[in-house]
């Protein structure tokens, strides 16, 4: 027996009213609460494409009345997301990952629906927003990692630990301090010379208690310029020590022992003098400023622990500045190691 024509409850959605014309389902569906219209619902539009042909021997290929026929994107019913109710959902479709790329002959993921605008995500780069291609559909958040993201991996090779890049630090300068004590040693110590009766006058009031500076020794002449060569001296066997092995290897002393290298950013090769230059620099030439109330010193120490608020490269300003980035050298019989250095860039780590 064949169902009169009228505003049926639909079985497929029982919170919804739908318009039966004694074939099949025609219109959007109401809220089976609402008060239907008096006759049929206004025609919709027609979709994209063109419906499958049903197959031999169906009740629809019969002239028989089928069940209520599924209308891709309809709301309020099940498959309005473009997919079959009981068929695989599409990308993009709520309980269903975002992956990208659309589904055969569906709207999918980066692709305006039916009857949906085209507008760009906001904050987004043209073809990478809301409702472009490449980007989630109308309405969808901006896809982010579910977690914490995967360490960066430079030419196919682990960043450097702060542990390791703080005692190679330390090691080199070590070995800068043992220079100073060959080369400076007698500028030193003709410096303490000038500076020794002030030195211990204003020591001995201190601790009588006496506050007073009148009547102290006075500095020797010659002071100044020894202090002003001390400094010029460490400068310039920092900067020997350190730039030419950076240059050619990226590694000083203390980078060989803790196994640890810098190479730039772009590839995998030496710095070259230019940018060892700029990079020891940014650290290096601040010790001129050390007589200037310390200030030299506060500088550098900023710069050293700079890298400890720098994601995810963990660049500080000195690897900033000279466009590198500290990695760990791989042993040779790492797994991780990679084969093939014309493609440094690891398989399957980032995005």
């Amino acid at each position: 027996m064949s169902v009169e024509p009228g505003w049926h409850v639909d079985p497929a959605e029982p919170t919804t009213r739908r318009w039966w014309d004694g074939e099949g389902w025609i219109g959007a569906p109401i809220p089976v609460h609402t008060t239907p219209p008096d006759g049929p619902p206004p025609p919709e539009p027609e979709p994209v494409g063109e419906p499958p042909a049903p197959a031999a021997g169906s009740p629809t290929a019969a002239g028989q009345p089928s069940a209520p026929p599924w209308t891709p994107n309809a709301p309020g019913q099940p498959g309005a997301s473009g997919a079959p109710p009981d068929g695989p959902k599409a990308p993009g479709t709520p309980g269903m990952p975002w992956t990208g790329q659309p589904g055969a002959g569906q709207p999918g993921a980066g692709q305006p629906g039916l009857g949906q605008p085209v507008h760009p995500g906001a904050g987004q780069p043209e073809g990478h927003g809301v409702g472009q291609p490449g980007g989630p559909p109308p309405g969808w958040p901006y896809p982010t990692w579910p977690g914490r993201p995967p360490e960066p991996r430079p030419h196919g090779v682990p960043l450097a630990g702060y542990g390791a890049r703080l005692l190679a630090r330390l090691i080199d300068f070590g070995v800068v301090l043992l220079l100073n004590a060959v080369v400076n040693g007698w500028f030193v110590w003709r410096y303490f010379e000038e500076t020794a009766p002030y030195l211990r006058e204003a020591v001995r009031r201190a601790m009588a208690g006496d506050s007073s500076r009148e009547g102290l020794p006075a500095i020797g002449e010659q002071a100044g310029g020894l202090q002003i060569a001390i400094l010029v001296i460490a400068t310039a066997l920092w900067f020997a020590y350190e730039v030419p092995t950076m240059a050619s290897g990226g590694q000083t002393l203390g980078k060989r022992l803790l196994r640890i290298r810098a190479v730039p950013l772009d590839a995998d090769q030496p710095l070259g003098f230019g940018r060892a230059t700029r990079r020891w620099s940014t650290m290096g030439m601040p010790t001129l400023l050390w007589f200037c109330c310390g200030l030299g010193l506060l500088l550098q120490f900023v710069d050293a622990v700079s890298a400890l608020f720098d994601h995810p490269l963990r660049q500080a300003l000195h690897d900033k500045r000279a466009q590198t980035v500290v990695v760990q050298v791989p042993r040779a019989d790492d797994p991780d190691t990679p084969t093939d250095r014309a493609d440094p860039e690891p398989q399957g780590d980032t995005p």
